[in-house]
């Protein structure tokens, strides 16, 4: 039997990764381009954002996937020979109002964290503007990153040189379900039969899944960025402040992002955001102001209300499967969610239990 997996994003896969390593056939179908949607647009950070805002199941996931990243990116950079350059950068979070919260959830669940001073903060990292400092920032020394659109081709490569069939350009126009059962997909082009569908479109999902899934709620939304082309020396850490946050990568480059805009499936980018995006990130680093902005773009990502991925079995549909609804946590939370599915699929005990994560009928 061939799984079908509809969305080539990295949820898709990664769920397709983890199936041809069980031995299975797997055909992933993607609308557009593969890994051109939110995966590759969003900023690779390798742990929610301020994560003690969120409930344990997401949490969960973050913290199973951080603890396999470095072998996935290993393993991937041997099978693709792309390195998807996975830095442990560490990340700052400059809110004053999140201290007490996230000194709780630190200590709840054994988590490396630590508070530094005004002075600590000029010592180790200069290039970050004094008067933006809280007496006690947050320091989260563990947190790493990818950088995604690396990851996204080292996964592609992966899967061609495992015979994964990936087809390209192939939008799903319809699901063929008979007794209650999934029998195939549909394209403009071809029908395509398979007992097994795992449907991982991002935003789209609700779109995909409307005539048999009406209560799935996954919205789009907008989220722009700018890429600075700056200097390895320029910062060391990851930076978080207001819900926008500064990424070195290892070239030097810096991201800044990101907007939260519910625009519908407009990715067009804004001059206002170019300009609050920019403003912000030269209030934290002056010396960014010396440097050209590189590229400025906007990505879907797949809101979810409840917080929570949903990755799970279709509610009354056998051989359905959902893995959808990260919102701006897809890339930290993408192997426990991708290997969480591909269990449900293979009828295995999952890696982490599955309730919190199950569409409810």
């Amino acid at each position: 039997m061939t799984h079908l997996v509809v969305g080539g994003g990295i949820m898709g896969l990664l769920t397709a990764y983890y199936l041809n390593a069980e031995g299975e056939t797997v055909t992933v179908i993607e609308q557009g381009k593969l890994g051109r949607e939110s995966s590759w647009a969003g900023g690779g950070i390798l742990s929610p954002l301020y994560p003690w805002r969120y409930p344990d199941p997401l949490n969960d996931l973050a913290a199973w996937s951080q603890t396999h990243y470095p072998e996935l990116i290993d393993r991937l950079h041997v099978e693709s020979n792309v390195d998807a350059q996975w830095i442990q950068s560490g990340m700052m979070v400059l809110d004053s109002n999140e201290v007490e919260p996230a000194v709780a959830w630190a200590e709840r669940n054994n988590i490396a964290l630590e508070l530094l001073s005004t002075d600590k903060v000029k010592q180790d990292f200069p290039t970050i503007q004094q008067k933006v400092l809280a007496d006690k920032s947050i320091w989260m020394p563990t947190i790493a990153q990818v950088r995604n659109p690396r990851l996204l081709k080292a996964l592609i490569g992966a899967l061609k040189k495992k015979g994964v069939t990936l087809l390209e350009d192939t939008p799903v126009t319809d699901f063929c379900i008979e007794d209650q059962a999934i029998v195939g997909i549909k394209s403009h082009a071809q029908k395509i039969e398979s007992s097994s569908v795992t449907v991982a479109c991002g935003a789209w999902s609700s779109r995909v899944l409307q005539k048999w899934l009406p209560t799935l709620n996954v919205e789009p939304v907008r989220g722009q960025m700018l890429l600075y082309k700056a200097t390895p020396e320029t910062l060391k850490t990851i930076v978080l402040k207001d819900s926008h946050y500064l990424i070195p990568r290892k070239d030097g480059r810096i991201i800044v992002g990101s907007t939260l805009e519910f625009v519908g499936f407009d990715k067009q980018t804004t001059t206002a955001a170019r300009d609050t995006l920019g403003k912000f990130a030269v209030n934290l680093v002056p010396a960014l102001d010396n440097f050209p902005i590189e590229h400025h773009w906007a990505g879907l990502r797949p809101g979810n209300s409840v917080k929570t991925p949903l990755v799970s079995s279709h509610p009354s549909v056998k051989g359905l499967f959902i893995n959808t609804g990260h919102y701006r946590n897809g890339v930290v939370t993408a192997p426990a969610s991708a290997k969480i599915c591909s269990d449900l699929i293979l009828g295995k005990t999952p890696v982490l239990d599955a309730l919190p994560y199950k569409i409810q009928g």
